[in-house]
């Protein structure tokens, strides 16, 4: 199957050219600079140039393929809402192009939108789930004529990680301590993003349309240990903060830090027969990686 992939070599996008194409699939990858251009080009995939704000190219890339796997995503947290408008317009371009065709279409999605798979909240009641109009339009393009499905993400982490756990560890070398909010009982869902990536080839190869896959490893890691974690990897002193004033303590991050955002993937496992191999989040902050200075 030839696919274009969006996000093509970003963390969780790179892992899934790997292996889509360790898999004998053909991959056509978005790339925005020469940078990512020619990382892109040197794993074997083509590469289609644009952005997720290129509707053009989006429409040209998804009609010369036999699937869509859409990974990309601005992470801007400053200016969030207008991401999450680029990435909806994103995806309704998409669906527009494979209307009628029923080719695969898998999007991305966060674990925010329910503990289970069986979790679809109603976005009119839920306005706070900003990403929620993209995974529901989504999931209701079967009726155009789309297989369809959403592969909804806790946090995914692995080498090369530059998002909310470097972010965490970043905030605890600059303060002189490992901080965790409130009891620190809330946990944390997490995947390692080559486990993430079997489970989009599995969805682009087999999943019907409207189907939610969760791409869950660990269920639930209290941020406490986290916390712990990463304060005995930089011999820091390991606290509570209060959680009103977690805004104050982790910037932008406080509101994910003191979030509960557990998920199970049984469903995910029982219907795709996905298993993780890879190892869970705390083992993997046990490697040296996470701690580099750049982190």
């Amino acid at each position: 199957m030839r696919v274009f992939v969006t996000g093509a070599t970003g963390f969780v996008g790179a892992a899934v050219v790997r292996e889509l194409l360790d898999s004998g699939h053909q991959v056509l990858g978005l790339a925005r600079s020469d940078t990512s251009a020619d990382r892109l080009a040197a794993t074997g995939a083509e590469v289609h140039r644009g952005s997720l704000e290129d509707l053009d190219a989006l429409r040209v890339g998804a009609s010369a393929c036999d699937g869509v796997i859409h990974t990309g995503f601005i992470h801007d947290f400053s200016n969030y809402a207008a991401c999450v408008a680029i990435d909806l317009s994103a995806v309704k371009t998409l669906i527009e192009t494979l209307s009628g065709s029923d080719r695969p279409l898998v999007i991305s999605s966060v674990m925010s939108h329910g503990p289970t798979e069986n979790d679809v909240p109603d976005p009119t009641a839920r306005p706070d789930l900003l990403r929620l109009p993209a995974e529901v339009t989504a999931l209701a393009s079967a009726a155009r004529g789309i297989r369809a499905s959403v592969v909804r993400l806790p946090q995914v982490h692995g080498e090369g990680d530059h998002a909310f756990v470097p972010g965490v560890i970043g905030i605890a070398r600059a303060k002189g301590v490992s901080a965790y909010p409130g009891d620190g009982t809330n946990r944390w869902a997490a995947v390692h993003r080559d486990d993430a990536a079997v489970l989009y080839r599995l969805a682009l190869e087999n999943a019907p349309a409207g189907t939610v896959l969760h791409a869950v490893h660990d269920e639930g890691i209290p941020v406490r240990e986290i916390a712990e974690v990463i304060g005995k990897r930089l011999d820091l002193p390991v606290k509570s903060v209060p959680v009103e004033e977690a805004g104050a303590h982790f910037g932008w991050l406080g509101h994910f830090y003191s979030s509960d955002l557990t998920g199970t993937s049984t469903l995910t496992r029982k219907r795709f027969g996905w298993t993780p191999t890879r190892i869970g989040l705390l083992a993997d902050l046990d490697h040296d990686y996470y701690f580099n200075e750049q982190s």
